[in-house]
Parts: C-alpha cells; structure tokens; sequence
C-alpha cells in the first residue's frame, strides 16, 4: 500500500507517515482459534470432520497435541480431516507464544482432556486467572484441580449435563464443547461472550450433527 514500516519482527517498529497509501486487494486469514475449536469438538465426541480453508501452519501445535491424544488426521492442501477415537488419551500442555500452543485453545483442548484416559497437565504462561471455566466443569463431573498456573485434569468417563455459566468467550465455547458429551442437557448462559468470536456456532455445530440451539 505504500507504507513506510521498518521492524517487523523485532521489538521496535518504526513507521514514516506517507502523504497518500493505495488500494490493494488481500484475503484475511482463517481464524485458527475457530478451526482448532472445531477440530476439539470432533475429538472430543470421536466424530469425523473436515475443515477446508484452513492455514495449517498457524494451527500446527494443536495438531500435533491432538495426534498424541490419539486422534488421526490426514492433511491436504489448505484443509484437514480428523478422526477422533473412541475415547481421547491424556496429553500435557504449555500455552506459549506463537509460534507455541495458542493460550486460546487452552481451555478448549482442556475440557477435551476431561474425558480423556489418564491424567492431564496443563500450564497457563500467557494470562492469570485463565481457570474460571473450571469451576463450571466440575459441576458437570469433571475432576479438575488449580493451583496458580496449573491445572491437572483427571480424566472421567462421562460429564453430566447441568446449567453453566459462561465468564470469557473462550470458556464459553470450552463449556459448549463439554455439552456435546455430557450426558443429558447442558445448558450454557451469558452466551453473548460466545457470540462475539464465533460467527454462527450453534448453526455450524448443528450441521455436524450437534442437538444445539440458542434460546
């Protein structure tokens, strides 16, 4: 566009103002947050889904966490398949920075290892307080402790459906994601949070076959 911008990839960006920039056509990219999101939720409920316009780069430590928990995913060209199995395998998890596991996708892939056989470790390096979500799993059955930025999830067999509360947007997909499974009916509130980074979630969940909708 005609911009002036010297730094990228160093801790100080220089910019010199131009009198005018010119038009440019560019694609945004995917939302990995999204995508890692919707590849939890097929391996969560061992389902099998495709996602298809996807930066496979951007997403490849929650890949690769989810092979180690037995999931089987086969890559194309700017799309991936995943298979989930009949019952995931606890994994550990570090958030970084990128290009590290996303602290977005934390608690999602954590609620996945509530269900998961074994015991989990997760540490949160990026945000404080990151646990809330926990709070509303253990009232559907999951067996979770916290201690400042540790969480270790001890795997159960099955969650049960209860009324939960969303406090943050991630936490409250992560809740949405227990209720695929949960025995029963989950109800999730304040599901604003929700909707202010996943566009149309109940519609996109409901066509992989999710019994979902929104009040």
């Amino acid at each position: 566009m005609g911009a002036k911008i010297k730094g990228a990839g160093t801790n100080i960006i220089e910019i010199t103002g131009v009198k005018n920039l010119k038009d440019v056509d560019y694609n945004i990219m995917p939302d990995r947050i999204e995508a890692g999101t919707f590849l939890v939720a097929g391996a969560i409920t061992g389902g099998n889904i495709k996602i298809n316009n996807i930066s496979l780069s951007y997403i490849e430590p929650v890949i690769n966490k989810l092979e180690e928990a037995n999931c089987k995913i086969k890559i194309e060209k700017n799309a991936i398949e995943l298979q989930g199995p009949k019952r995931l395998k606890a994994v550990d998890i570090k958030t970084m920075p990128y290009p590290g596991f996303p602290t977005d996708m934390q608690s999602v892939f954590g609620t996945s290892m509530t269900v998961a056989k074994g015991t989990s470790i997760i540490v949160e390096n990026i945000f404080e307080n990151r646990y809330k979500y926990t709070q509303e799993l253990i009232r559907m059955g999951a067996k979770i402790t916290t201690e400042g930025r540790t969480a270790i999830i001890k795997g159960t067999k099955r969650l049960q459906g209860a009324t939960v509360k969303a406090s943050d947007l991630r936490g409250g997909a992560a809740l949405v994601i227990a209720g695929l499974v949960a025995h029963g009916v989950t109800e999730v509130e304040e599901i604003h949070y929700i909707l202010r980074g996943y566009e149309k979630f109940e519609q996109k969940l409901s066509k992989l076959g999710a019994k979902i909708y929104v009040k």
